[in-house]
């Protein structure tokens, strides 16, 4: 009986929280309640713990918003979501000849947590790990504002496929830039596009990265493995 409340309890956190990071303007608990279907003083209890914690925080005005000890679990998991995409990023820089990257959204800045330069290439562009630059320059963060831009629940386009984006000369001169992003995962705003001092043909290489996002996605969505069960 304790383990099926403290179960729910938790669910009913980790959904609020999910709530929460929908929102950037906040909710106010009351809204919050509606919902989720709960009633004020269970959203009440759920929110002292999760201030105390750090997770959510109240502004002047009363209303809740994520906290910043959310922070701290984002930056855990980008070296899990880097070591998940580094092979596919190695396949696509050797296909495609050109530097691959998977870029995550940091508010209205794009963030490159991956990067992988082709290995047969005479040269290629070095795109640093770390690199920031606003969502509105360069073909990455374009696809992170179409992800964005997309209706809810539909965040493919152009005939099921979600849409490519390109640029020239945005980030660095002479410089042009394919991207897709990442779809289908609620959690993750991203993209995963490449780079090159030379011509990028879209036609040759947007199938390229349209297959990257998609195979980062499935890998992405695997549930974790159960353990195995001792031989009885």
């Amino acid at each position: 009986m304790m383990a099926a409340e403290s179960a729910q309890t938790l669910e009913r956190g980790l959904r609020l929280l999910r709530l929460l990071a929908e929102g950037h303007g906040g909710r106010t608990p009351t809204e919050l309640a509606g919902e989720l279907g709960l009633s004020r003083p269970v959203v009440y209890r759920l929110l002292t713990t999760l201030q105390a914690e750090g997770f959510a925080r109240r502004d002047a005005d009363g209303r809740v918003h994520l906290g910043f000890g959310v922070l701290m679990l984002a930056q855990a998991v980008q070296p899990l979501l880097r070591a998940t995409a580094l092979p596919v990023l190695r396949t696509l820089a050797e296909r495609a000849g050109a530097t691959a990257h998977l870029t995550i959204a940091e508010g209205d800045e794009g963030l490159a947590v991956a990067v992988v330069e082709p290995s047969w290439t005479d040269l290629h562009l070095a795109y640093r790990e770390g690199s920031r630059h606003p969502l509105t320059r360069g073909a990455a963060g374009l696809a992170l504002l179409a992800l964005r831009a997309a209706p809810s629940g539909d965040d493919k386009g152009n005939g099921g496929d979600p849409p490519l984006r390109t640029s020239r000369g945005q980030l660095q001169e002479g410089a042009t830039g394919i991207a897709a992003p990442i779809t289908g995962l609620s959690w993750l705003e991203a993209s995963v596009g490449v780079v090159s001092f030379a011509d990028l043909d879209v036609a040759t290489v947007g199938p390229l990265v349209l297959t990257a996002a998609e195979d980062l996605a499935a890998a992405l969505a695997q549930p974790e493995p159960s353990p195995a069960q001792p031989a009885g």
